[in-house]
């Protein structure tokens, strides 16, 4: 397994936002994380990601535990969060040039990855304009655009359509399939249940902390006598995906 999360558990006092929770992920699969606001998914992410730390539990990326100390474990994951990460008063080149820094890239090998990162994301024109110049669409093409500069295994993105434009939405698409062609481990949150349908080989619902339910869009219709994932999101959850 390229991630493998065991008896995952994060309290804030009283508060219980994960609990207990399991879950593995293939290499190259396209994982759908969905659930109802407040469900966990961010934490998750945040978590794995090592963002902030667990309250208890193992995480394991590529066979590596979180605790790393040759820093291999974050080497191998790239993350596109919700709100955009980027310096608004910087153009996209500066910023692109400062992130791949930080994950040690530099001379010839930078100025190669920046020009292939923003050709990825059809941004090439815009490497000289600052981004808070950017439309939505733009600024969340630009996210994708660093959270790859470091040629990572496993991307993160967590609901990167919020407020995109149909145009940015298609192009978002295009270059998540093509990575994961390439053979890149996707871990995908959406509120958007047709997104979850169109890209994902596997789902994930998670309610109260723990994953209640996985596998297939078809597999998870047929095992739940349900016509359509929403339906089956509605059964498990008691709620509709957008609430």
């Amino acid at each position: 397994m390229v991630i493998h999360i065991e008896e995952l558990s994060k309290h804030y006092g009283s508060a219980e936002v994960l609990s207990n929770l399991n879950l593995d992920i293939k290499k190259g699969e396209f994982f759908g994380l969905l659930g109802p606001n407040g469900s966990g998914k961010t934490t998750l992410i945040s978590i794995v990601t090592g963002i902030i730390s667990s309250s208890h539990g193992k995480v394991s990326i590529c066979g590596l535990p979180q605790n790393d100390k040759k820093n291999e474990y974050k080497c191998q994951i790239g993350l596109a969060p919700q709100f955009s990460a980027l310096y608004s008063e910087l153009t996209m080149r500066e910023n692109l040039k400062f992130f791949g820094s930080m994950q040690g890239l530099k001379g010839k090998g930078l100025e190669e990855q920046i020009h292939f990162c923003s050709d990825v994301v059809q941004l090439v024109d815009f490497l000289d304009k600052p981004v808070g110049s950017f439309s939505g669409g733009m600024r969340q093409r630009a996210n994708i655009a660093v959270s790859i500069m470091h040629k990572p295994n496993i991307l993160f993105l967590d609901e990167p359509t919020v407020g995109v434009d149909p145009q940015s939405r298609n192009m978002i698409f295009e270059c998540l399939r093509e990575f994961n062609r390439q053979g890149m481990t996707i871990i995908y949150t959406t509120h958007y249940m047709e997104e979850a349908e169109q890209l994902c080989s596997r789902i994930g619902i998670l309610d109260h902390g723990a994953i209640i339910a996985q596998g297939g869009v078809r597999e998870l219709m047929k095992s739940h006598q349900c016509e359509d994932l929403g339906s089956v999101f509605l059964k498990l959850t008691g709620k509709a995906l957008r609430d």
